[in-house]
């Protein structure tokens, strides 16, 4: 089965082919610079990191282009609100975005551009549309003539009357239309500028993402993501004036996440209910957060809350857990072998509807189940066998780096890494089996209550005293 996305351009699912054979230009819409993303924007900046992996996976190419948006109104304001330049307000987060985007296992894009230095390629594409009579000066400013463009509308299947009565547009007599959208901002007093053929000013927000999807990724691209939130007027917009200006298709696929919901309301400052991604991963592991965000749809919305976060960490246990156990009994080589048929065709059948559930619009949440299924049969395989089968343990191993070579959520790098205090914990373990041995199960306890201090959790088998950390 071939890879196959739901298209929001046409409302379909559409098998999914390169305009360039072997190659794939990917465009992701990133954050605006002025704080620390949100739980809502790690969303598609996690799910799209996947997407992008998967089709390496498959053997494409990638060009991964997500932005910066390091100058609009929101930097501004900001910037005056701590006392520091747009500039500086820009570093400072887009450092804060690295950090928190690793922590959460997010690959960096092939291409971060920032707006601020692509004001020549803005420009150019500005003076194309205005060549073409798609746009209009009006005192500095440079706006959109969304009325010369018949197709405005189209990804949202609405046309302008209707666009119009849904849309919260702000009032300017200046306008031919009210929804017409600035390409070019005339500089206000005490704002950052750069010179243009139209006086001093800024790029508006929309024409950022077009100028820079065509310098990376061509005049066509073959994938472009972000957020149900940007659909409208963002992505309309980016439609609008790259294909206004080159008459050629800007995107072949349109794919958008559904919302992230907060204890199922949508997330705001105004409900107390905003929380950044670095708040998120200081109280729930960032494989937690990874996991939770890939076990439903993208498409689908998803709610954040104290309990599935639990679950969630949850599910992280049971799949370290599964793979440590895994990992022992395949190294364990003096215990032979003992064919489990049903293990063997679990790990083929599962590997199999992996891809197959991948290759459906991207399920991972389907993938996911699949996943775990896997877990169950080894450790019901461990439970009650005797003898391990260490070829299909093998198997089974093979597979769980499959999915983390695509999914990026078992974390198996991290679990293979020996920590710097494994050897004083297996000292611990080793003193507490000795103390039991003589009877003196005071000490044993205390030892126990101690390794729980540090989260780690024994667990007494036939096979002797086992450990492992909590997450």
């Amino acid at each position: 089965m071939a890879l196959t996305l739901y298209n929001d351009l046409t409302r379909t699912k559409e098998p999914f082919v390169p305009l360039h054979p072997g190659k794939v230009g990917f465009y992701a819409c990133g954050p605006t610079v002025y704080d620390y993303f949100h739980i809502g924007n790690a969303r598609p900046f996690i799910v799209f990191d996947v997407l992008r992996r998967y089709l390496e996976h498959c053997g494409y190419d990638v060009t991964f282009v997500q932005n910066f948006t390091d100058i609009d109104d929101k930097m501004i304001t900001r910037a005056r609100e701590l006392g520091i330049s747009v500039p500086e307000l820009a570093k400072r987060f887009i450092e804060a975005y690295r950090e928190d985007a690793a922590a959460l296992g997010i690959r960096p894009a092939t291409v971060h551009p920032l707006a601020t230095e692509h004001v020549a390629e803005i420009i150019r594409l500005i003076e194309d549309i205005l060549e073409k009579g798609h746009g209009y000066v009006m005192d500095g400013d440079v706006y959109f003539d969304v009325q010369s463009f018949p197709a405005y509308g189209k990804l949202l299947r609405q046309d302008l009357d209707e666009l119009l009565s849904g849309a919260r547009v702000e009032i300017d007599p200046r306008k031919k239309h009210p929804l017409d959208f600035a390409l070019w901002k005339a500089q206000k007093p005490e704002e950052p500028a750069w010179d243009s053929p139209w006086g001093p000013g800024r790029p508006g927000w929309h024409i950022e993402c077009s100028a820079m999807a065509i310098k990376y990724l061509g005049e066509t691209a073959d994938i472009h993501s972000g957020g149900s939130d940007l659909v409208f007027p963002h992505h309309e917009n980016e439609i609008a004036q790259a294909e206004a200006a080159t008459g050629k298709p800007f995107v072949r696929f349109w794919i958008h996440n559904g919302y992230l919901l907060i204890d199922q309301e949508k997330m705001s400052k105004s409900l107390g209910n905003f929380l950044t991604a670095r708040e998120a991963r200081k109280r729930f592991h960032p494989l937690a957060i990874r996991l939770f965000m890939l076990s439903a749809h993208y498409r689908s919305p998803i709610s954040f809350s104290e309990d599935a976060l639990v679950q969630a960490t949850a599910g992280v246990e049971r799949l370290r857990n599964c793979w440590r156990d895994l990992m022992e009994n395949v190294t364990a080589g003096e215990r032979g072998t003992n064919p489990d048929e049903t293990l063997r065709e679990t790990v083929r059948v599962a590997e199999e509807q992996f891809r197959k559930e991948l290759d459906d619009d991207f399920n991972t949440a389907g993938a996911l189940g699949v996943v775990f299924s896997v877990v169950k049969a080894v450790n019901t395989h461990l439970k009650e066998r005797t003898a391990a089968d260490v070829e299909g343990l093998a198997e089974a191993e093979r597979f769980f780096r499959l999915v983390e070579s695509i999914m990026g959520v078992l974390g198996i790098d991290d679990m293979e890494r020996p920590s710097e205090d494994d050897a004083a914990i297996d000292a611990l373990v080793a003193e507490r089996r000795a103390a039991r041995k003589r009877k003196d199960f005071s000490r044993a306890d205390a030892i126990r209550a101690e390794l729980e201090t540090k989260g780690i959790i024994l667990e007494d088998t036939s096979e002797g005293t086992r450990w492992k950390r909590k997450l």
